[in-house]
């Protein structure tokens, strides 16, 4: 299972509110493992830990075993059980955190954007949910890079759709993939 499905974010949120926290340091990964072999006698080390989170470079996707675990952490029997709930939940709910969706915005606009551990971009709205990237700072994203985003929510990641950078063909890119964004302004 790809590790960034919405499916495997709903799991990895699921975690941290049962275990009490957020992943964002080495001691919390360590500390999820102890809580998990605590509560369910199951093992699954910080580093498969902290690639599931992404916190460390590794694989796309996840084992099904470590699913499995995280599942039955969750008190349930597995990974399709996991699945069987989430599907038969609504599963929908409205943004209530602050946001800025690319219908609101006129072209011209100017969105600023910031994520750990120290980036920080503007966008300008070129419209039909297109933007290119105005000023980057310490990020992946290049001015001049163009790319497509409808939402822009605080503390959540920001997924980049149809990203092109230097003419090569576009990709779909994250930006504050551990913590989400942190800052969020409409210029």
């Amino acid at each position: 299972m790809n590790k960034n499905s919405p499916e495997v974010q709903e799991l990895k949120k699921q975690v941290e509110e049962s275990a009490g926290r957020k992943m964002n340091t080495t001691s919390d990964f360590i500390a999820l493992g102890q809580i998990i072999w605590d509560r369910i006698h199951e093992n699954l080390s910080p580093t498969t830990l902290k690639r599931l989170w992404s916190y460390i470079d590794g694989a796309t996707v996840t084992r099904r075993s470590t699913l499995d675990v995280l599942s039955h952490f969750l008190g349930l029997d597995d990974w399709d059980a996991f699945l069987e709930r989430l599907h038969s939940e609504n599963g929908s709910d409205p943004v209530v955190a602050p946001h800025i969706s690319s219908v609101d915005l006129s072209v011209g606009e100017k969105v600023f954007v910031s994520w750990k551990p120290d980036r920080r971009c503007t966008f300008r709205y070129l419209g039909d949910s297109h933007f290119v990237v105005e000023k980057s700072e310490n990020s992946k994203l290049k001015e001049g890079d163009t790319f497509s985003a409808s939402l822009f929510i605080l503390g959540e990641p920001l997924y980049l759709d149809e990203l092109v950078q230097d003419g090569n063909a576009p990709i779909a890119f994250v930006a504050g993939n551990k913590g989400g964004l942190c800052e969020l302004q409409r210029l």
